[in-house]
């Protein structure tokens, strides 16, 4: 059973194809700030290593970030109030294909920025993490109401963090990232 949208939210619904536009628009400022960044700071981007093994522990990273979200889902009513105005907001107008768009945009455009530029760029080490986790929270910010979504988001962005810098492979993140994003988003439609 569908929950209601919590009560005076800070901005309007938008259309399916505003939100379409909008993941894109993101993705493409995403990826122009991570090849400006690049140009700039002359330096260099987390490699991607294409073996089963990262692609199959990239899937279970995800995988237990949705277990993770739905147990916070369950017990943090903040963070529910968060989540349900996010998702009512951005998937109530998506049809089912568009969800694969919610995965692989914000997985490639998101990852390549925070994880595999931004992380080698600030030491690629446990501070680099930290930052980056936080800027990657601030990225989910979209009112004053989202706060607990944001401290969700710099959550997720440590661990998507962490399993780049211990494996050194740009696509475990993304795979993680990717899979959270389209799983959570079939779930919360199967849901609705």
């Amino acid at each position: 059973m569908s929950k209601p949208l919590p009560q005076e939210p800070e901005f309007e619904p938008l259309s399916r194809i505003q939100i379409l536009a909008a993941m894109g628009v993101t993705a493409i400022l995403l990826l122009l700030v991570a090849r400006i960044w690049l140009w700039l700071d002359d330096g260099t981007i987390l490699e991607v290593q294409l073996s089963v093994s990262a692609i199959a522990l990239g899937v279970g990273i995800g995988l237990g970030i949705t277990v993770a979200s739905s147990l916070v889902y369950q017990l943090w009513p903040a963070y529910q109030y968060s989540a349900d105005l996010y998702l009512k907001l951005v998937l109530k107008p998506l049809i089912w294909p568009d969800l694969v768009w919610l995965g692989i945009l914000p997985g490639l455009s998101e990852e390549l920025l925070f994880r595999g530029v931004m992380l080698p760029a600030l030491g690629f080490n446990g501070v680099a993490v930290v930052v980056s986790s936080l800027c990657f929270g601030v990225l989910h910010f979209s009112g004053v109401q989202q706060w607990p979504y944001v401290i969700w988001a710099t959550t997720v962005g440590a661990v998507l963090g962490f399993s780049a810098l211990e494996t050194g492979n740009l696509l475990i993140p993304i795979v993680a990232h990717m899979t959270t994003n389209m799983v959570s988003s079939l779930l919360w439609k199967l849901e609705s």
